[in-house]
């Protein structure tokens, strides 16, 4: 896709973001969104197939915006891993109720298997931030058990939020429900000498992990069977 068509298909995802933030999905029809950017219906065809097309580029334009809010809040935040996954949740739930119709697209519509590059971005980052807290000592339970509790946990109480009216709606639910999840996965602090075991082995899976990318020495056969016992440490 050359420069040209790139700009005029962002161009057209903008003004279809403004109809999405302002009547939902429903005002997201290709008449209403040709209408709004100067073009034919047949041109937006021919840029998103129909319907579904565009509004799965709504979703991942939804995920970009989300990303690039959630990177750069994350950067100004202490260095601490713990801090950073309940800094991650409070950012969720932000930007679900600040972009309700998009954060219905993005999570509402959900398909297996169909996930956008940024969705996968955006799953990555959690799962980093988990890796970080294991490496600390910090984790109670596997870093693929954490990501799906707390993707779980985020997503239902950011959807459950935004189906009540806004007059309505008490935020220290979402903080005690996100307590309560984080004290389930993490530790207060890191694990003190001889203690622990759980955490201690997490960590060292999580090293391992890393290491893997440069190298360690060991055989594929070994580094699986020390994974195995390792999860089978953390419990």
């Amino acid at each position: 896709m050359n420069e040209a068509r790139r700009a005029a298909r962002r161009q057209v995802l903008q003004v279809a973001a403004k109809l999405l933030e302002e009547g939902g999905s429903e005002a997201v029809s290709t008449r209403a969104v040709a209408a709004a950017a100067g073009i034919t219906a047949p041109a937006l065809y021919r840029m998103f197939d129909d319907k579904d097309g565009l509004l799965a580029e709504l979703a991942a334009y939804g995920f970009e915006m989300y990303l690039a809010e959630k990177r750069e809040a994350l950067a100004l935040t202490p260095d601490d891993p713990v801090a950073d996954l309940y800094r991650g949740w409070d950012l969720h739930v932000d930007f679900g109720l600040r972009h309700p119709a998009f954060y219905m697209l993005m999570y509402g519509t959900v398909r297996p298997g169909r996930r956008p590059p940024a969705a996968d971005e955006a799953h990555a980052l959690l799962v980093r931030l988990l890796g970080r807290a294991a490496e600390a000592g910090r984790l109670r339970v596997p870093v693929g058990q954490a990501t799906r509790v707390i993707h779980a946990a985020t997503t239902g109480a950011t959807l459950a939020l935004i189906g009540e009216e806004p007059s309505q709606r008490d935020l220290t639910t979402s903080a005690r429900l996100r307590d309560t999840v984080m004290a389930s996965v993490t530790t207060d602090s890191p694990a003190s000498s001889g203690s622990d075991l759980a955490s201690h082995a997490l960590a060292l899976d999580a090293a391992l992990e890393t290491a893997l990318s440069t190298g360690v020495p060991l055989r594929d056969t070994e580094t699986a069977l020390l994974r195995d016992w390792l999860q089978q440490l953390a419990g």
